[in-house]
């Protein structure tokens, strides 16, 4: 049967889809003011007016296993029919008390942020491997194609990481992003795996059996409960051995029966050459080049052990041990990018973090460089998007664990509710410093370009204009204004939680 047609009529209603909810919106643009007694006075505000367009509340779990999970958020190109250049995805990685992430390599570039907890990261960074310990906080860039794992190494504590995945840099197939793991069998199944043994045996220098002791060892998926020593000390397996771990090979093949494939290749002769014993961490080193036998490979290793810490990579970048960007009564920002952060500008992307006190708002603005994903850490408040033709794109609540996004030019704000502070940390889809251009304020364009041109643009009287634009002597980060009619009356009603929706997928 002959899809072509289905294909093309998927992404046409798609459009036709949005376009019908702008049009909708337009309706939104008319008849909010009436005309009291000589005063204007606003409608009342409908919580959901222009529905949960730009929320994102699909979450796909692409990782279950018993030591945590890893779900994704899927981002949107705008308008939906645009390629995917600079479109990210948003991840929340879960991994429990003592906790393992088995060493893999991604498709996508990714920006981790420790929401809570604190966790160590080893990756390779210019063919030599790194290592950070990171807190809460705490923000560290890992690029496509580099190995890495993580180790929860909180004490009794649960980890949970938010992170970006890159979609531009993505093979664009099937999940959010493809894993490639070095370990594992059976879930994953490691990329070693995949290759004729006979090309193994002679890749690692190795008999069959030795190959057949790490790559066959089962595991419960990607991440497995961990212990950093073996009830041995864990001298072998960190690769500490020396010289007097060396056994005749045909030793080692009668003890262990030589293993041997069937029907892949022909069987590898067992010698009596001495070899040292491998382990599953040496296997590993000398796959991705970090070791080599011999001298060269002892010197390789020291250098390693010595630059494990420092290395040429940069230290990871703590959103709350730096000052804000802004700050003043009613809240604060923080934005990180290639200045403050160089591994962000490998991806393109920068990092932001707001907290507003209860009731102030980020004042409307548009970001001229950058679209903008959110999640909301703690707290609810408002997040308001208007449609280039000036209408209402969205009116929505968020709670703690939503995810927003707001397209490239589009004016936005964020309002914190009543109750108590709100706080959402973020990416942005540039590397490059944002500079948000705020509609409203002190600093805003309208006082920026006060004259009787912007005047006349809006068709009032200079006098009267200027008049307003000065009104608001605060800038970025706005007081709240006195409650409404509404909100009085709600005081006290209880909300009904809202569950998200989840998509299961196979890990």
């Amino acid at each position: 049967m002959d899809r072509g047609p289905v294909a093309v009529m998927a992404p046409l209603l798609t459009l036709l889809l949005l376009l019908s909810r702008c049009a909708a919106a337009t309706q939104y643009g008319e008849g909010r003011w009436e005309e009291g007694e000589g005063e204007w006075r606003p409608e009342e505000e409908e919580e959901g007016k222009g529905g949960r367009l730009f929320v994102l509340d699909r979450l796909e779990k692409v990782v279950e296993s018993e030591g945590g999970q890893v779900r994704v958020v899927r981002g949107q190109p705008w308008p939906p029919a645009s390629c995917r250049e600079g479109l990210m995805h948003i991840g929340f990685i879960t991994m429990e008390p003592k906790t393992l992430f088995v060493p893999q390599y991604l498709d996508s570039s990714v920006t981790l942020f420790v929401q809570r907890g604190e966790v160590k990261v080893g990756y390779i960074y210019e063919d030599e491997l790194v290592e950070r310990k990171l807190k809460m906080g705490d923000v560290l860039h890992i690029d496509a194609g580099s190995t890495f794992y993580m180790v929860n190494t909180g004490k009794g504590q649960r980890l949970q990481i938010i992170c970006s995945i890159d979609a531009s840099d993505s093979l664009g197939f099937g999940p959010p992003y493809q894993a490639f793991f070095l370990g594992g069998t059976g879930g994953p199944t490691s990329v070693l795996a995949g290759f004729n043994p006979k090309t193994l045996a002679i890749a690692f220098n190795a008999t069959y059996d030795e190959l057949a002791r790490v790559l066959l060892a089962q595991t419960r998926g990607p991440i497995v409960y961990y212990t950093t020593e073996t009830e041995s000390g864990g001298k072998e397996e960190r690769g500490q051995g020396d010289g007097h771990d060396v056994q005749d090979r045909g030793a080692r093949c009668r003890e262990a029966g030589a293993w041997r494939p069937g029907g892949r290749g022909e069987e590898h002769e067992c010698g009596n050459d001495a070899r040292p014993a491998w382990s599953w961490r040496k296997l590993v080193n000398r796959f991705i080049g970090l070791g080599g036998a011999g001298a060269s490979g002892r010197v390789a290793t020291e250098a390693n052990k010595k630059d494990k810490k420092k290395g040429g990579a940069s230290e990871p970048y703590n959103l709350y041990d730096n000052e804000p960007e802004f700050r003043n009564t009613y809240g604060w920002t923080v934005a990180v990018d290639k200045h403050n952060y160089e591994p962000l500008d490998h991806s393109d992307i920068g990092v932001y973090l707001v907290n507003l006190t209860a009731g102030s708002m980020l004042a409307p603005h548009v970001n001229p460089r950058a679209t903008e994903y959110g999640v909301v850490l703690g707290g609810e408040g408002m997040v308001q998007v208007v449609f280039p033709n000036g209408s209402l794109a969205m009116s929505a609540v968020v709670r703690a664990g939503d995810v927003f996004w707001i397209p490239r030019y589009f004016p936005f704000c964020q309002v914190a509710s009543r109750g108590g502070p709100f706080e959402f940390f973020g990416f942005t889809t540039s590397a490059r410093r944002n500079r948000p251009q705020f509609l409203v304020g002190a600093t805003s364009v309208l006082r920026a370009m006060l004259g009787p041109e912007l005047a006349a643009g809006f068709g009032a009287r200079e006098e009267d204009f200027r008049e307003l634009v000065r009104a608001q002597e605060e800038a970025v980060i706005l007081p709240s204004f006195p409650a409404t009619r509404k909100e009085e009356r709600g005081k006290g009603k209880g909300r009904r939680e809202r569950e998200p929706l989840v998509i299961e997928q196979v890990a």
